[in-house]
This record gives structure tokens, sequence and C-alpha cells, in this order.
């Protein structure tokens, strides 16, 4: 079988691992373009709370893929790979290489996959009975049915966790992606972000408090006040399901500076849930044996990765 002639670099990691500050370095020594590959900076307005890269960022490096799509209505992954797939046509029509850049391991792996993703209508009575139970419940009823899609899925998100459940009860388990290079649709070299644990708890608090000093709670609160339901800013998950939920509890005062809510048990939590975000999303790219990781604090790790890439693009 001949191998696919399209290379695609990808970048991923977990959540603060300074992917798209690597992206960036890599797309300026090799030519590259961005396609962003994360599940809410696809979203228009979710910026602080999503950790969206700004202009001066990108250092004059083209990205895709950000604020495509209202944070009224779902994005889906389908969704995701239409439009990735067209940014990736248009990247080599500018001669230039595609870099896939993010923390969603399902965009990726369903992207360079090239898999169709089976058709599953939602069946209104099975989302009637699941609307009824809580998320902690829905997330037992899952892991009755497909145990290993409960280990990667967050399951303080009823969305996700009635989707999956809708599929596995539809197919018998959520389809598993593949992955190797032999059944790629694109030749792509994998470089993932590693950084100990320890590191990575901190980096997390860290950013977490900064994007709060940022305005995180009045982004979220013009988010609302733009006609994104408290509903739907809940389903959107992290960030946004704890601000909103802050904001809704009565303990708000409007104008407070962002530097004293840094010690509210909301934030603590938050700070929690995200780690727990980060532990699933090394759960999913442990399956993937084609990443090359690298810790990105280490000047030679760094130009292993791009020895690798320039090898690779050759």
């Amino acid at each position: 079988m001949s191998k696919p002639h399209t290379k695609i670099i990808v970048i991923l990691g977990q959540t603060a691992t300074g992917k798209s500050d690597f992206a960036v370095e890599i797309a300026k020594l090799v030519g590259g373009e961005i396609i962003s590959a994360d599940s809410r900076q696809v979203y228009k307005g979710l910026d602080i709370g999503s950790g969206k890269i700004t202009k001066k960022e990108m250092k004059g490096v083209p990205h895709y893929l950000l604020d495509v799509a209202s944070p009224t209505r779902t994005f889906t992954v389908a969704d995701f790979k239409k439009k990735a797939e067209l940014a990736i046509n248009k990247i080599y029509k500018n001669k230039k290489v595609p870099i896939i850049c993010g923390g969603t391991g399902f965009y990726i792996d369903t992207l360079i996959s090239g898999q169709v993703l089976p058709e599953v209508p939602p069946n209104a009575k099975l989302r009637k009975k699941l609307y009824s139970m809580s998320a902690i419940a829905q997330y037992e009823y899952l892991k009755k049915l497909d145990k290993e899609r409960a280990k990667t899925i967050d399951k303080n998100n009823p969305v996700r966790l009635i989707r999956a459940i809708e599929i596995a009860t539809s197919l018998g388990k959520v389809p598993k992606l593949r992955t190797s290079q032999a059944s790629a649709k694109y030749d792509v070299i994998y470089i993932g972000l590693n950084l100990p644990d320890e590191i990575l708890k901190e980096k997390i608090r860290i950013r977490l408090y900064a994007r709060i000093r940022e305005g995180m709670v009045k982004e979220v609160e013009n988010l609302h006040k733009n006609g994104v339901s408290w509903k739907r800013l809940n389903d959107l998950g992290l960030e946004y399901r704890y601000v909103s939920g802050y904001i809704q509890s009565g303990e708000y005062t409007k104008g407070i500076a962002p530097s004293l809510l840094l010690e509210n048990e909301w934030v603590k939590k938050l700070n929690s849930e995200i780690w727990h975000y980060a532990k699933r999303q090394k759960t999913w790219f442990k399956r993937n044996k084609d990443i090359t990781w690298i810790d990105p604090r280490e000047v030679y790790e760094r130009a292993k990765a791009l020895y690798k890439i320039k090898k690779f693009l050759e």
C-alpha cells in the first residue's frame, strides 16, 4: 500500500503544556500554517476561558478553525472534520505545511484517520429518560455500556455523556478510531508535549489564576448577555460551567476585583477538575503509539523534535 502524499505535522498534548507557542515556533521554521484542534476555541467569544491564542501570539502565522461557530449551537466532530479538511487543502494550495495543534484527541483522531463516523440520529425516548438522571447516574450507565469510552469522557458533561450513551445503545459501543499510520488518510508526524505531573499541576493553577485576573468571569457574563443560556454555558464545560454556576449562585457581586476571587471554593474545585481533564487527555493520547513525546522545557528535546520534523518533510 502506497503512503498518503499529504504530509501533516500534529502537535498535541495535555492542557497547559505550551502547544500553541511550540506550534507557532515550528510553523515559522518550516513554513507552516496552523489548524486548531480544540473543541471550545471553535466558538466565538470563548476567548479567555478556552485559552485562545491571541493575534500577537500568532506572530503572523495564519490560524484556522478559531471563531468559526456560534456558542449557542453545538459544533460537532463531523463539523470539525469537514472544515479542517477544507483548511488542509487551502494550506497545500498556499504551498505551506499544515500543522494540527490541540488537545482534543477525538478531533485529531477523526481528522487524521479519515474515518467516517456513523450517523446515529437522536433518540428522543432515550434522551427523555437520560435528562431526568444526574450526570453521575449517566456516567455509571455509560460505564456499563462501554467501559473504554467512560475512561476518556468528561463525566460531568451531560451533553457528551448523553451522546455517548445514544451511540453506544445504537451501535453496541462508541466506535474506536483508527490511529495507526497504516490506515491513516494522511502522512503524519505526531509530536507530543509532556510535563511531569507536579509541574503540570502548578502550570494549570497559575494559568487558571491568570485567566480569572484577565476577566474570565466578565467574559461569561457577556456571553450570557449576548444570548448564550446558562444551560448552554454549563454544557460548554470546565471554566464556563464553574463560572456560570458561580454567577447564578447569588455569591457573585458585580464589579468585584478578579483577584479577590482566587481563594473562592469554586476556583479550587475548577482547578481540580482541570487537572482531572488533563489526566483524561493523557489516557486518550497514550493509545497512539506513533507519538514522539518531548519535554518542552528542554532545549535538546525541542531540537530533537525539529530535526525529526525536518527529516519527515524531506
